[in-house]
């Protein structure tokens, strides 16, 4: 069985209008939210999908350089074509888990355990008490912990964590995901400022503080470490292996994060896991897309123990009658089935490949709008940035 082709597909979702959100120090304006999917066909007529980094960049590598290094190989030797795939990794597996019968966690060395626990992760600027209302709604859902992304000026975000936690009860995880406290320009928190500030929030119990200060400065994490009283979380922006493993063997965060689709596929997951086990170091997959992602990485997560891998982030994205963030239909739709659920874990699929039909019809449905598809703009100084969906990407100024 020979491949034929290798395709990626941009698709947007817009806002129905623009959001604005506004921040200690700024205001950010999302319009959109993209995703791609990517597709790998072989002469036989068997096809296989995944999910991909959605950024103009990988879309172009992935119809050109892919596609000529995939194109007219043998499928059987999908093992050794794994580094050549890059961004269609995920799809190259899927296809060869259909062609061999066998799920994509069995070809990553096999499955330890069936379901991974998620966290219901949204929240983004908003009053108070809007993000304890959030955070009940999410936890009646049946997520056992809920992420949300706090920015309101140092009293208000620990105001924040107080009514979360009075509104979910003890039960309930709590992760603080800080990532604009070093996003607010002049107004950004210092280092002071964020122990303080983690000292106070201990008092209500947080499950972690994610990306508290900016994420090069390994130095300071290790700094902060030491002083705070609840595990610290990073590593999503981080670009090579060695900026991974630096994070893990200096134990300069307590659980360390990354995306399958922007940081090096399965092949980067399974190095980060192997150090983070050497290093009593825990693993929490940070996924911000679709379902397709989220199905993909337990695939991955499962080949190891809980006590290497804890949690899949599963973003909440709202619909009438259901709380979360801004609605992102493509987000569910990308799937022809819903995933399984039950009691806050996902459940993983043992049949072929990634276990789920792909919807193709999402590619005509969500045109690709081009363009960045949040901005942040800030106060002091005055200066404007773009976000594209690949996380890993710095934000671009304006």
């Amino acid at each position: 069985m020979k491949i034929t082709n290798v395709e990626s597909f941009l698709m947007s979702c817009p806002l129905p209008e623009p959001l604005k959100l506004p921040f200690y120090g700024g205001e950010r304006t999302i319009l959109k939210r993209d995703a791609m999917l990517v597709k790998v066909s072989t002469d036989a007529g068997l096809c296989g999908f995944g999910p991909g980094p959605a950024s103009e960049q990988a879309h172009q590598e992935i119809n050109q350089q892919v596609r000529a290094r995939l194109v007219g190989q043998e499928l059987a030797g999908w093992a050794g074509l794994r580094e050549a795939a890059g961004a269609a990794e995920i799809a190259l597996l899927d296809l060869a888990g259909k062609a061999e019968g066998r799920p994509v966690s069995e070809l990553l060395g096999g499955r330890v355990r069936d379901t991974i626990r998620l966290y219901g992760s949204a929240g983004m600027y908003m009053s108070p008490q809007g993000y304890a209302e959030e955070a009940a709604g999410i936890a009646a859902m049946g997520f056992s912990a809920y992420k949300m992304r706090p920015g309101l000026g140092p009293e208000k975000d620990l105001e924040t964590v107080r009514l979360m936690r009075q509104a979910v009860g003890p039960g309930v995880g709590l992760m603080v995901d800080a990532h604009t406290w070093w996003r607010m320009g002049d107004s950004s928190y210092n280092f002071d400022t964020v122990a303080q500030l983690s000292r106070q929030m201990a008092a209500y119990n947080p499950f972690w503080l994610e990306e508290p200060l900016p994420p090069e400065d390994h130095d300071s994490y290790r700094r902060l470490r030491g002083v705070a009283p609840f595990p610290l979380a990073s590593g999503e922006h981080e670009h090579t292996l060695d900026g991974f493993l630096d994070l893990i063997t200096t134990r300069a965060v307590d659980f360390v994060q990354a995306d399958v689709c922007c940081q090096g596929g399965f092949a980067m997951g399974e190095r980060i896991f192997a150090a983070a086990a050497a290093h009593n170091v825990k693993f929490a997959f940070h996924s911000w897309g679709t379902r397709l992602e989220v199905l993909a990485a337990a695939h991955l997560g499962i080949t190891r123990p809980e006590s290497i891998v804890e949690w899949l982030e599963f973003p909440c994205h709202s619909r009438p009658g259901r709380v979360g963030m801004y609605p992102f239909d493509l987000a569910e739709e990308i799937l022809a089935e819903p995933l399984a659920i039950e009691g806050g874990e996902l459940m993983v699929p043992r049949t072929p490949g990634l276990g789920l039909r792909v919807d193709e019809t999402v590619v005509h449905r969500y045109p690709y709008q081009p363009g960045p598809w949040s901005f942040f703009r800030l106060d002091s100084p005055a200066e404007t940035y773009a976000v594209i969906s690949d996380h890993s990407v710095k934000f671009l100024k304006q």
